[in-house]
């Protein structure tokens, strides 16, 4: 074998500040602060605090490996940590604060957490929780002196003060790819969060492959409005992704209401945004009340749970935004398929289009997916065959941390994601299910996220969950769970009849319930869990 005369330098995060802050020294990066005013400055400037945070580690005893947690909103002050924790040799751990405090004092506790740094929002929520983390030793408040609170924490430092100490000099160290650079932890629907620890090679790679065409298409032209939190898997690596293509950076801070991001995405001329359905319900709703437009906006990313059709529509037939239908997971570092319409299908007519938008797509290179039966037999891409789907790739997870049994893949690397799809001759991936939330009835299975998209697509349903019930003749039966638009007057025949003219007369769901609002978890996902809890004692009309 004959080796390439090339030079290898590992992949380190590090080289992203250093070549956006090199190359891309006046692109901007402006954030809603939580103290309020509209905080503006360049990527050279972000690359210089990143430095001082790096030799900041250092003032606070924290070395190559120890792992810091930040609890904070998208702003300027986190994506310094972004890349001076991890840049240093550290483990950036991304705390999310919704999730319950039980379950926040674990993950902190779990990683083994030594420093924390904080928004001011979530002061309260650490003083609630302090005296259950015993491991951690300092607590660092992302201020300035002015405003600094008063709180019970124990070894509170400021922020900017750290900062104004520390020396802008740093040369970043170089070290195994494969060390660890951040930990996020899983939303823990079910049991204890689980922790996915990504290393510097797979985030940088992850980064990359987002970037490309077929992915998000990033380049120096886009301004970026990153819906999506920063405590949410990486905020699916565009904090990463987006210095890396010299993109300008719009960081919304707490406020995300409809009002507070319309006026971001007017005010930077944003041309691509990420979230999940429900920030985009948010959204669309102030655009429909308001009568405002989207002028400059070319894109939005939509994730983390199935995009309803009527929010396909609404942004590319009310405001001409293409819809990228994203589908990921903590534990692929989220990206795993994004819907981009190949050359011949995009010479359908709109409506024929529509069934494939609705797909969660395909994979970009650096992932693979595949669906199996329940025998481990891998099944065809004929849009029909439906089964367990499977991943493997540069960025996905190979075990969770402190898992002593860490049997999450299989012997060929394969990960069980936990959902249920089918995917097309075009390769086209569609999630029809959780394993857990898919309904079997009378032998037959029936889609839940089929059902949910077709009730929400009814004007007047805001949000619809579908879940399954215990019937004595068909084993499980689909019970809708609804809320309503505001003023509206639909009854249960309306919902259920309108969902009979998209369905199979067997698929039509046996009963609705109207309330006022769903659970949701801490990534904004419907909490079906709590939501079977609630309806534990429910019985069907007809039983």
């Amino acid at each position: 074998m004959i080796h390439g005369l090339m030079q290898q330098q590992p992949l380190m995060i590090s080289s992203i500040i250093e070549f956006a802050e090199r190359w891309f020294p006046k692109v901007e990066v402006v954030s809603r602060s939580v103290e309020g005013p509209i905080h503006r400055y360049t990527y050279k400037d972000m690359g210089r605090r990143a430095r001082q945070v790096a030799n900041v580690m250092q003032t606070l005893g924290i070395n190559a490996g120890d792992r810091v947690a930040t609890l904070a909103w998208n702003g300027y002050r986190h994506l310094e940590l972004y890349y001076g924790v991890s840049g240093s040799g550290a483990v950036l751990h991304t705390v999310n604060p919704r999730l319950f405090k039980e379950q926040l004092a674990y993950v902190i506790n779990h990683a083994g957490d030594r420093v924390v740094f904080l928004d001011l929002t979530f002061v309260p929520l650490l003083e609630s929780v302090a005296d259950e983390l015993p491991n951690v030793e300092k607590y660092v408040i992302l201020t300035d002196r002015e405003h600094m609170p008063e709180t019970s924490l124990a070894n509170v430092h400021c922020y900017e003060e750290l900062l104004e100490a520390a020396d802008s000099h740093y040369q970043w160290p170089t070290f195994d790819e494969n060390a660890a650079s951040s930990i996020c932890y899983t939303s823990g629907t079910t049991g204890n969060p689980k922790g996915v620890v990504y290393s510097h090679r797979s985030t940088l790679i992850h980064a990359l492959g987002s970037s490309i065409p077929n992915g998000l298409s990033l380049s120096g032209n886009d301004s970026i409005l990153l819906v999506v939190p920063q405590f949410h898997v990486n905020s699916w690596g565009v904090s990463y992704a987006a210095p890396m293509n010299g993109c300008k950076l719009v960081l919304p801070g707490p406020a995300m209401d409809g009002a507070s991001l319309h006026e971001l995405m007017d005010s930077e001329r944003c041309t691509l945004s990420l979230a999940v359905p429900t920030v985009w319900m948010m959204l669309t709703g102030f655009l429909r009340e308001s009568g405002e437009t989207l002028p400059h906006m070319k894109r939005v990313v939509i994730g983390g749970s199935a995009v309803p059709e009527a929010m396909i529509r609404s942004f590319e037939t009310d405001y001409d935004v293409e819809v990228i239908h994203a589908w990921g997971m903590t534990e692929t570092s989220p990206l795993g398929t994004l819907n981009f319409l190949m050359p011949h299908l995009r010479d359908l007519d709109y409506e024929e289009q529509m069934p494939i938008k609705l797909k969660q797509g395909k994979s970009v290179f650096g992932i693979d997916i595949r669906i199996v039966d329940d025998e481990n037999n891998v099944l065809p891409h004929d849009g029909v065959a439906f089964g367990r789907l499977q991943a493997r790739g540069h960025w996905v997870t190979s075990g969770y941390y402190g898992d002593e049994n860490n049997d999450v893949v299989d012997s060929d690397g394969w990960f069980e994601t936990g959902d249920v799809a089918t995917i097309d001759e075009d390769g086209y991936m569609m999630i029809t299910d959780r394993t857990k939330d898919v309904i079997k009835s009378g032998g037959e299975w029936i889609s839940s996220i089929a059902l949910e998209n077709i009730a929400v697509g009814h004007p007047d349903i805001t949000e619809a969950a579908v879940i399954a019930m215990p019937h004595p003749k068909w084993d499980e039966r689909p019970l809708v769970v609804a809320v309503k638009n505001h003023n509206s007057n639909i009854d249960r025949e309306s919902l259920l009849s309108y969902i009979g003219e998209s369905v199979a007369k067997w698929q039509v769901p046996n009963d609705v319930v109207f309330v006022d609002e769903l659970p949701h978890g801490a990534t904004g996902k419907l909490n079906k869990l709590k939501l079977r809890e609630d309806f534990n004692d429910y019985c069907f009309p007809d039983t």
